[in-house]
């Protein structure tokens, strides 16, 4: 007797899940297996995974029950991965009578999981988004392995089945046993723990205070200085003095993290503001994302956090030269001759760098060997335009011995972070509704609305833009900077002072670079 069978799963474009119909007909005849609807390698390998399993659970595999066609519908959309082992061997068992058609179930109900030879479940990529989707979607339930059930305790609003085996599945359809959903008892109220903190950090108040301005308003910096002065170190502190992230954060990370296989088991929620420090021998694929079916890079990964670029002139020109629109769109856009996909991309921006080859250009204590020639071929590789898409430029000395030594106590990073918190409440009150989280997101019809001069300020700003030549992007950064100058000081109107401390940090790269 032919008999047919419709099973709901979902592939993964990018970030956005797509449902998948899998379906299965089953006919009597010599054993011929066929699946159609662009399947990957691991998709067409998935005929031995569910033989296999589905010998080991019990049942009777696809090779004693004569001609199996198996169809991944939308037929035109690239299926990669193994997650459709489990909704590909319920289509079999259901088309083959093994288990009962029960339509008020499988209607409402999507299928993941990727089947070991033995019958047991495992975790599988993008469980999070997968769950979103279903429940956005109108499913009332979702059955996936036990791994990847306490990403789902994000999301209220569907039942989430967690499964350890195929055998476990078979029983439960047959009657044999009850499943229930996955309690939600997880405490997603963690306080970010970090290792460092400004506090240790001896000296540098300068720098300390930059990266306050920084932390506020969500710009990028460059800091530059020989070896051993700390350029690390602080990067690695700066952390912890960035505002909590909010519920929408969070999940925006999180789905990054879980399509990239990165996310924990123990805590499946990002609270902590992403912190990325690639090697400088990282090709543009992993910095960026790509691939023949593109993933997200470093970029995404550090979503809502921080890219701490280590030995920032060590990375080729040409890598460096694609954080271009990133920088400036927040977003990342991969074309293939498939199709493309958009990767979300707002981070930080924090860039550690030598003056020169050996470090020690314009050090007061230690001679530089280099050569000129050098030293203009070396600097030659901090492009113009990134350069530009720098907020602030900051230049770290060597730290005194007196200062390392001395006993005084530092300001910590959670006295900072309350201040930066403040600038932060006062734009999101500024920006509520538009999408904006920081004033380096601002557009130009944001400045104009946003940050008003009187003539005396305005006056400063042009002498500058004369004097300094500078670019029309370096004049919009020069403004946002000095809003959030002014937000730290809790002022809704920005004053000479604050554009006069903006223009120091983005006129020092005339004299560092």
């Amino acid at each position: 007797m032919r008999r047919t069978s419709k099973i709901k799963s979902c592939a993964i474009v990018g970030l956005e899940p797509v449902v998948v119909e899998v379906e299965v007909d089953c006919f009597p005849g010599t054993h011929h297996f066929m699946m159609v609807g662009l399947p990957d390698t691991a998709v067409k390998e998935s005929l031995q995974r569910v033989g296999s399993a589905m010998k080991n659970s019990g049942a009777v595999p696809p090779y004693r029950l004569g001609n199996l066609v198996v169809n991944l519908a939308p037929a035109d959309l690239k299926k990669e991965g193994a997650m459709y082992d489990l909704p590909i061997a319920v289509g079999i068992l259901m088309a083959s009578g093994q288990i009962p058609s029960k339509e008020e179930i499988y209607k409402d109900s999507l299928f993941i999981g990727e089947l070991a030879l033995n019958g047991e479940l495992r975790g599988v990529r993008g469980a999070l988004p997968v769950v979103i989707s279903a429940k956005n979607s109108g499913f009332r339930r979702i059955f996936l392995p036990a791994e990847n059930a306490r990403e789902t305790s994000i999301v209220n609003g569907i039942e989430a089945y967690p499964l350890n085996s195929l055998a476990e599945l078979i029983s439960f359809f047959n009657g044999e046993i009850n499943l229930f959903p996955y309690e939600r008892k997880e405490n997603f109220q963690k306080k970010p723990e970090y290792l460092y903190d400004m506090q240790d950090i001896k000296g540098q108040e300068h720098v300390k205070r930059a990266m306050e301005i920084v932390a506020a308003g969500g710009h990028n910096v460059c800091l530059i200085g020989p070896p051993g002065s700390g350029k690390t170190l602080i990067a690695r502190a700066f952390p912890g003095i960035l505002p909590e992230m909010d519920t929408e954060e969070c999940l925006e990370a999180t789905k990054i993290f879980s399509v990239s296989g990165k996310l924990s088991r123990d805590f499946p929620l990002i609270k902590e503001r992403p912190f990325r420090s690639p090697h400088h021998t990282s090709s543009s694929v992993a910095l960026i994302g790509g691939g023949t079916n593109p993933k997200p890079g470093e970029i995404s990964l550090a979503h809502r956090g921080v890219l701490f670029l280590d030995e920032f002139l060590e990375f080729p020109a040409k890598t460096l030269d694609c954080l271009r629109q990133p920088l400036e769109d927040g977003i990342i856009t991969i074309s293939r001759a498939a199709g493309s996909v958009t990767f979300p991309a707002r981070f930080i921006l924090i860039a550690a760098m030598n003056p020169c080859p050996c470090g020690y250009l314009n050090d007061p204590e230690k001679e530089c060997t280099c050569n000129h020639s050098s030293v203009v071929r070396y600097q030659k590789k901090l492009s113009g335009p990134i350069s530009d898409r720098m907020d602030i430029f900051l230049n770290v000395p060597r730290v005194k011995y007196e200062k390392l030594t001395s006993t005084l106590p530092e300001e910590s990073s959670d006295k900072i972070r309350e201040r930066v918190q403040k600038a932060r409440t006062m734009q999101q009150e500024r920006y509520r509704g538009q999408k904006i989280y920081s004033n380096a997101e601002m557009r130009n019809n944001h400045i104009k609305k946003y940050c008003v001069f009187s003539p005396k300020e305005q006056d400063l700003l042009n002498q500058a833009i004369r004097k300094f030549h500078l670019s029309a992007r370096s004049y919009f950064r020069t403004i946002k900077i000095s809003r959030t100058i002014a937000d730290l000081e809790g002022s809704e109107k920005i004053f000479a002072r604050h554009i006069a401390e903006a223009l120091q940090y983005r006129l020092q790269s005339m004299d560092l670079i």
